[in-house]
């Protein structure tokens, strides 16, 4: 029974074997072989890794698509390793395969001599770990570049840089197409981050350790201290390893390398231990379900094939390699199932009898534009072309840290915004105008450090920085170099030196230097400011420390921090006292236009309370010329309030308090500004103006050797005109004689020691200006040194926290003569500008008074102007109102109450005799009150010329004069008040 089961189970293998044979046969009766050449490095493992990949491709695409009429034959061939290598077999192939593309080779230098052979032979190259940005320099329309092309990482670096704010940056990278290819866009990124690249350390590919270890020191023995790695693995093992041998693996140091390390992490397992702290980019390949099955796939299946290699590890490129070959199969299938015939080319576009012999595929324009329009969800993600390159990917920052090679992720940068981020997704991000957000996650960084590097720092070898110091004769209150013979040492001291001292104490980190004197061995000065400004540029020193000024030449050379004096050039003139001591000195106080409002006012405010006063009040009547100086009289006499006329009328009343007020206001200040300008000293320049000092042909000083000179000269100033100074004593002397006694009569400098020469002589000059644009003193630094944020950072605290003044008061001492002056010299007398609301008031009042006494005395007697019976001419009318204005108001209290003491004459007596030849007709109430008022006083007059009078008469006449005599009396009182 055993051994008939045994019979059908081989009976039953043997028909499956013969039904497989069959089948296989079947189909490739069916299926056209399509030969595509595999160029790779066979004596790496790395090479054997892409083939495997390559093969399981295929195999899976063919899996999936066993229907299909075609079927691409690799055929491999090693390159050695080898530039020359790789172009032998790529031209084997063509010419003696003659294969219908290529995938491979691996390297960009590879590349370049075998896309020629593909351009010539129309055989598409299809590389998957080529990157050089300079491979799509060579415009060929057969090239494939289906790895991510180095310059699209370039502003992930950036980005980098930027968010940890980072000024300066030293790439090192290879020196061969590869590493050079990525330089100009890099270099480009950082730039537009404000980030430079002061040094370039270029590495061969064949460099030994030692040649390394050199290289290495060498960058030690410079500040920065950031460096960007680009370069392939092994060499890149290499210096890692020699890195953290001499110590530059420790705290304070930045490590960032690009994704052709980052992506083959994995294969540098061995030297993982020397890259601890180092940052990352990486291609970003989604984790996905079909992924990890291909990994355990592949695994399984290369170390059957390969059991003596034990350490390689899928990468990026390995994944690029595995979706090249399913795009090739893609494409071929996608040219047709005809013949994949050949035709031989033009042999007289080679030089060589083999490249002659040369044959030009017929379908490699087919399968390129076919490869063109290839898309579809690869291993690595989205596969699509541009222009015959791989679309941009998102990048993973990786930190290295102990994990097993595998580094942890800390954000991403994703070609969508540009932006860093800390997770896909995620709305954290900094743009490209950001500086120091958290984009990324926490980093552990060498020397297992977990603040932030500051990117640069003082070489620890024991070089200290060497700062120029100028050297100069006068005003050394800025900088003073003094020989110690007791020491054999060289103290350099003043303002400039202590601001400068006090920046670097609070500066976070130590700051050794020098401070060497820009001076010939007998102690004199080595040349001008330019030139000490182009010797930081030339590199003999590595900063200027003085009474430097931030010029626009210079700063072509250097970089300045910020100004720490004050900006502008000014002019000092001599002085003179300009108190006023002659005869009309009285007329200063106040200005021309103040004195004739004033004037006028008086003369308008008289005639107002003539016009209110002159019908009811006494001291208004009497002569023209009585009532004029009247008027005049008391309008003046209320300056100094003594004024003896009474004030009857409400209106004039109003009117003087208003005016009063404002005599009030004017005279004092009158009187404060002329004790102002008999006692206090004025003191005004001698000039006020530059262009005044050409015009009048006057001598005009400046400091030896400063760029005042040029300035000058731009202003047209005559040469003989101009004379040169070294020392305050000296600008002293001359200013003192005089331009017209050989001195001169300006001394044109800048600000800062202008100030050193007033707080002097103070009481002898004065400043005016500024007459030129300057920005201050500053510190010179070389070009983007990060050491000019840092000391701007430092004297901006100096500034805030007051020991700027401190410093200022201790080496710029002021005369204790002295007094605090603006320079400003503008006159001091009073205007009208300052007084006009006043005399609006008081016009206003006054104008408004007249209106209504006006008002008030035509509706009183309107019957004169507008009474019809009247033939009189309307000038004649016009005439008599002024006669009635000129007469007594009899009717008025001020009259109505002293008319019982004018010896019995009564009021309706002396207003029969107004106007005796009056021939206007009064109106009815006029003429009813006038006859009854003649009527009662015909017999109080009858009465009392018969020498009696009524009992009832004589109280009433005794109460009114009681009750007159008490108004005058209380009128006098406020009058006077």
């Amino acid at each position: 029974m055993e051994n008939q089961k045994k019979r059908i189970s081989i009976i039953l293998v043997l028909f499956s074997w013969i039904s497989m044979a069959a089948a296989m046969a079947a189909e490739n009766a069916s299926t056209i072989p399509v030969n595509v050449g595999v160029v790779v490095d066979l004596d790496e493992p790395s090479g054997k890794m892409y083939l495997s990949c390559i093969e399981m491709a295929l195999s899976d695409f063919y899996a999936y698509h066993a229907h299909y009429e075609t079927r691409v034959v690799l055929n491999p061939s090693n390159s050695h390793e080898d530039v020359v290598g790789a172009a032998g077999a790529a031209l084997d192939l063509i010419k003696n395969v003659e294969v219908k593309a290529i995938l491979g080779p691996m390297t960009s230098m590879q590349a370049t001599f075998v896309i020629n052979l593909g351009e010539k032979a129309h055989v598409p190259i299809v590389s998957f770990s080529a990157t050089s940005p300079s491979l799509t320099s060579l415009q060929s329309s057969y090239f494939f570049q289906f790895a991510q092309n180095d310059s699209t990482q370039v502003k992930a670096i950036s980005g980098i840089i930027q968010n940890f704010g980072w000024r300066r940056v030293v790439p090192i990278y290879v020196d061969n197409m590869y590493g050079e290819g990525i330089m100009p866009f890099l270099i480009d990124a950082l730039l537009e981050v404000d980030a430079h690249v002061p040094y370039r350390s270029v590495i061969s590919q064949s460099a030994t350790d030692d040649q390394i270890e050199i290289e290495l020191y060498k960058l030690m023995t410079m500040q920065t201290r950031v460096f960007i790695v680009h370069m392939m693995p092994k060499l890149a093992s290499q210096l890692f390893a020699k890195a953290k041998e001499i110590g530059m693996m420790n705290k304070g140091f930045v490590w960032i390398t690009t994704n052709g390390i980052g992506d083959r992490l994995k294969a540098m397992e061995s030297v993982m231990n020397s890259m601890q702290g180092v940052v990352s980019v990486e291609t970003d390949v989604s984790d996905t379900l079909k992924l990890r099955e291909f990994k355990t796939r592949w695994k399984r299946q290369f170390q059957q094939e390969n059991p003596e290699i034990i350490d390689v590890e899928l990468d990026a490129f390995g994944y690029r390699a595995y979706d090249a070959a399913f795009a090739i199969a893609m494409a071929v299938e996608k040219v047709g199932n005809a013949s994949f015939g050949s035709q031989k080319g033009n042999a007289s576009s080679f030089n060589s009898a083999d490249l002659g012999s040369l044959k030009v595929s017929q379908y490699g324009s087919n399968i390129s534009n076919a490869l063109s329009l290839t898309s579809f969800r690869g291993l690595a993600g989205n596969f699509s072309l541009v222009d015959r390159q791989l679309q941009l990917s998102t990048f993973k920052i990786v930190n290295v840290n102990g994990n097993g090679g595998r580094g942890r992720a800390v954000g991403y940068w994703t070609p969508e915004n540009g932006r860093l981020v800390k997770q896909l997704n995620s709305t954290n991000s900094c743009n490209v105008s950001a500086f120091n957000c958290d984009a990324l996650g926490p980093i552990i960084w060498p020397g297992e450090s977990l603040s932030i590097p500051k990117g640069w720092e003082i070489p620890e070898n024991g070089t200290k920085l060497r700062i120029g110091v100028p050297v100069r004769e006068g005003f050394t209150e800025f900088v003073k170099v003094t020989p110690n013979l007791r020491t054999n040492t060289i103290d350099v001291t003043g303002f400039s030196i202590d601001v400068f001292k006090a920046a670097v104490d609070l500066l976070p980190y130590a700051l050794p230097c020098d401070l060497i004197p820009y001076a010939y061995p007998n102690g004199s000065s080595a040349g001008t400011y330019n030139d000490l400004i182009h010797e930081v540029y030339l590199g003999n020193f590595d900063g200027v420390v003085g009474d430097a000024t931030i010029r626009a030449n210079r700063t072509l050379y250097v970089d300045f921090a910020m100004p720490y004096t004050e900006s502008g050039v000014v002019m000092v003139v001599p002085i003179i006292d300009s108190r006023t001591k002659n005869a009309w000195v009285f007329l200063h106080p106040l200005t021309w236009d103040l004195w004739m409002t004033t004037l006028g006012f008086f003369i308008f405010i008289g005639f107002v309370i003539w016009v209110l006063e002159h019908r009811i009040n006494e001291d208004f009547r009497g002569p023209p010329s009585h009532q004029v100086g009247t008027s005049f009289w008391f309008s003046f006499s209320t300056m100094v309030f003594s004024h003896r006329e009474r004030v009857v009328s409400n209106l004039g009343r109003f009117v003087m308090i208003i005016w009063v007020f404002v005599v009030l206001i004017v005279t004092q200040s009158y009187t404060a500004n002329l004790a102002s300008l008999l006692t206090v000293q004025q003191l005004r320049p001698t000039v006020n103006d530059i262009n005044d000092l050409r015009r009048n042909g006057d001598n005009v000083g400046y400091m030896r050797g400063a760029f005042v000179y040029d300035l000058l000269k731009e202003v047209k100033f005559d040469d003989a005109k101009l004379k040169a100074y070294g020392s305050m004593e000296e600008i002293d002397d001359a200013l003192s004689k005089g331009s017209a006694n050989g001195g001169i009569a300006a001394i044109v400098h800048e600000t800062p020691y202008m100030k050193l020469l007033i707080a002097k002589y103070c009481s002898k000059y004065t400043m005016i200006g500024p007459i030129f644009k300057t920005d201050g003193f500053g510190f010179a630094f070389p070009k983007n040194s990060p050491l000019v944020s840092d000391i701007t950072q430092a004297i901006l605290n100096l500034t805030d926290d007051g020991l700027m003044t401190k410093i200022e008061d201790k080496w710029i001492k002021k005369d204790s003569n002295c007094k605090d002056s603006n320079g400003n010299f503008s006159s001091s007398a009073l205007g009208l500008e300052s007084f006009w609301g006043l005399f609006l008031i008081a016009g206003i009042t006054s104008i408004f008074a007249l209106i209504i006494f006006v008002t008030s005395f035509l509706y009183e007697h309107k019957h004169v102007l507008m009474h019809p019976d009247s033939g009189t001419s309307k000038s004649k009318r016009i005439r008599t109102m002024f006669e009635i204005f000129n007469e007594k108001k009899l009717s008025s209290h001020t009259f109505r109450s002293n008319q019982h003491s004018d010896s019995g004459v009564s009021a309706q007596d002396h207003e029969v005799k107004v106007s005796p030849n009056n021939n206007w007709p009064e109106s009815p109430q006029s003429y009813t009150n006038h006859t009854d008022a003649t009527s009662t006083f015909s017999r109080e007059q009858e009465t009392l010329s018969h020498g009696q009078a009524s009992p009832e008469t004589i109280p009433t006449i005794e109460l009114a004069i009681t009750i007159q005599e008490t108004h005058e009396t209380l009128e006098t009182t406020l009058s006077r008040a």
